[in-house]
């Protein structure tokens, strides 16, 4: 056999040893430099130094590719979301200004695949995947709303905490795509995103009739704990669900 042929194996056994990993960071690399929309599937394929044919191994087109790393974006902002929110120590109010400031700061830190997540156009439920990592991610969202629902004042209807999580989620959104990724649509803020989100949120709270007076960590104690549904005044919005 001649050294041509064993030079040619060696790169295909290079190749295909590792070649997901390979095609997923060229991929994340591409993301990163032109925007999701900006590459094709045989870009991939020419950053991971393979054949154009090669990606079809592990992917069915380039979708699947993008589904498979919003899905690992995803994990990662669960993992980082949940790690802030820590259950809501000390008090609801803290942990969420928390949840806030890793929401934004996922953003900033990993655009690549915060791109991928939410730029994509790959359908939520492409990969089922893809669609339990999503829901995981927002569950920490909805989890702090309902923790925040239940702190509304007597004689204040409790929202849904769906609609608050929605509408929290829009305000944290709105803000990293606008401000907090240092992307060609940033402009200059007389205040950081972080603190431009805790006003937004604040004024929201504050329409909805909530306190919005700080209050120390040492009150967490007394924070009542959620109703069940059946026992949740149905108020303006519905009864929540």
């Amino acid at each position: 056999m001649s050294w041509r042929k064993e030079e040619r194996r060696a790169e295909r056994g290079y190749h295909h040893g590792n070649l997901k990993e390979a095609l997923l960071q060229a991929a994340l690399d591409l993301i990163a430099q032109k925007g999701a929309a900006g590459f094709t599937f045989a870009d991939a394929a020419r950053m991971a130094g393979v054949s154009p044919a090669a990606p079809y191994r592990h992917f069915r087109d380039r979708d699947e590719l993008l589904s498979s790393i919003a899905q690992r974006g995803f994990e990662q902002f669960e993992a980082q979301l949940s790690a802030a929110w820590d259950d809501g120590r000390p008090d609801t109010v803290t942990a969420f200004e928390r949840v806030g400031k890793a929401y934004l700061a996922f953003a900033r830190s990993e655009p690549a695949f915060y791109s991928a997540m939410f730029e994509s156009g790959v359908a939520a439920d492409s990969t089922p995947g893809l669609m339990a990592a999503g829901e995981r991610a927002f569950g920490v969202i909805r989890a702090a709303a309902e923790r925040l629902a239940a702190l509304a004042p007597a004689g204040v209807p409790r929202p849904p905490a769906m609609m608050m999580a929605l509408h929290i989620w829009s305000m944290a959104h709105g803000i990293a795509s606008l401000f907090a990724r240092g992307d060609a649509a940033r402009r200059k803020l007389p205040m950081s995103p972080e603190e431009l989100l805790e006003a937004e949120v604040l004024i929201y709270l504050r329409g909805l009739g909530f306190p919005t007076d700080r209050r120390p960590a040492a009150s967490a104690a007394a924070e009542p704990p959620p109703l069940p549904d059946d026992e949740k005044p149905a108020g303006p919005w519905g009864r929540p669900k």
